[in-house]
């Protein structure tokens, strides 16, 4: 939708993009050159202009909690002036979640605008380093050096961090322990790295995504950012669509279209299960959820977008054999550091397979148990893997009572493996 009363006010002579197509252009705009005849340089604005821009934006991150983004930026700005240190801007390009591609298809096409954000973010918190965190192997550093050599000489020193390939160690607080020891685990979801983060100093921590609508707010502003989207959340986002989809891959689309609106421009069936939002996700009924539109996590509105994937399974997929499968996965992924983690997910793993080999006693198991390990967790691993087995039971329950009856009865369903999750996680180590 387009919001009634607004108009488009660039700061940049440019032209503006249209009303999608804003980070992903038809056409890849890799090289300095061909970004900043796309969408010219940055304009000239103070680092208090920018925070403005970006609040009346309404810009929310899109790395998966959805934090309002100018809220960050000026903690991390507070931070730097009560402390007299500079801050640090890390920049998030890593793919933790197997369920999307779209930082790294972002980094792919757009790199340019994805280190302007960077850029003009350091600017706004005074920060006088940005690292951009990426993936060990992926194509990522090869791009964002590509990217970074092509331009001039920024005022911020520079450097690119790889990180393991493991479910956790692109959380927040994992890439600042990395940078400051070596070991991507997280620290715990209390830990201030708006004050404290790399070498003691303020950091931000921002998703690439994020980064990059950020530069296009500093070029044409607030009003042209929300002439799209909802009014909870203006703008557009990626989304990686994947599973029983004719056109899979990561589409640009402005945040009020619907879920089957979505999915029927990739050609997936109208009707069965979707896991929207990534391993730490909710499943959803797609005929009844086809005009809902995906939405911030936590205004308790449409359905959660999170990573900003949807995969959809193939029609007679038993959705408590697959979610048994990812249980299995997440339980291995977590990094062993506090007993949700480390007791209370591999249980409900096994109580869900046990389930679904047809063990009466296991649905009572795991009734007992999600609420206790929901939100104990010194991160938000465990909430995620909880809220994905209560979706599922959830779910059936309410949809599919005659199939719970079936498992529980000791009948089971063939195995399925749709939701991509990668290889083994490696353990807990750094």
């Amino acid at each position: 939708m387009t919001i009634a009363g607004t108009h488009p006010r660039a700061l940049s002579r440019h032209p503006a993009p249209g009303p999608v197509g804003r980070l992903l252009p038809s056409r890849a705009a890799t090289s300095w050159p061909d970004h900043l005849d796309r969408l010219g340089p940055l304009p000239d604005t103070s680092p208090a202009q920018v925070i403005g821009l970006v609040d009346a934006a309404g810009l929310t991150g899109r790395g998966g909690a959805g934090f309002p983004t100018a809220r960050k930026l000026a903690a991390v700005d507070a931070a730097r002036r009560t402390t007299r240190r500079p801050a640090v801007v890390v920049v998030n390009c890593c793919e933790g979640d197997t369920t999307s591609a779209k930082d790294r298809v972002l980094v792919d096409r757009s790199p340019q605008l994805v280190v302007d954000g960077a850029l003009a973010a350091a600017a706004a918190v005074g920060a006088d380093r940005v690292v951009f965190a990426a993936h060990q192997g992926s194509a990522g550093p090869a791009a964002l050096h590509r990217a970074l050599s092509e331009r001039p000489a920024p005022a911020p020193m520079v450097d690119i961090a790889a990180v393991p390939r493991r479910y956790l160690a692109s959380e927040a607080t994992s890439l600042v322990r990395l940078l400051n020891t070596g070991d991507a685990r997280p620290t715990g979801r209390l830990t201030p790295i708006w004050r404290d983060g790399v070498d003691h100093r303020p950091t931000l921590v921002a998703n690439a995504e994020t980064l990059a609508h950020l530069a296009l707010i500093a070029r044409f502003g607030a009003e042209w950012f929300a002439s799209v989207g909802s009014p909870a959340e203006p703008g557009t986002a990626l989304l990686t669509l994947g599973g029983a989809v004719a056109r899979p891959g990561v589409v640009e689309a402005a945040t009020d279209v619907p879920i089957g609106a979505l999915l029927a421009r990739a050609g997936a069936p109208p009707t069965g299960w979707a896991l929207v939002g990534g391993l730490g996700g909710r499943w959803v009924e797609l005929h009844s959820s086809a005009e809902i539109p995906l939405g911030p996590s936590d205004l308790g509105t449409g359905v959660p977008r999170g990573v900003g994937s949807i995969v959809v399974l193939p029609p007679d997929t038993c959705l408590l054999v697959e979610t048994a499968r990812i249980l299995q996965h997440q339980a291995a992924a977590g990094a062993r550091q506090c007993g949700p983690c480390m007791f209370g997910l591999p249980a409900i793993a096994a109580d869900l397979a046990d389930l679904v080999a047809g063990d009466r006693d296991a649905l009572g198991r795991l009734r007992r148990r999600l609420p206790i390990i929901d939100g104990r967790g010194g991160c938000g691993h465990p909430d995620g893997t909880v809220a994905l087995a209560a979706s599922a039971l959830s779910a059936v329950a309410t949809r599919q009572p005659g199939h719970l009856e079936w498992h529980i009865g000791g009948r089971t369903c063939r195995p399925s493996a749709t939701v991509p999750l990668g290889p083994a996680p490696a353990g807990s180590g750094p």
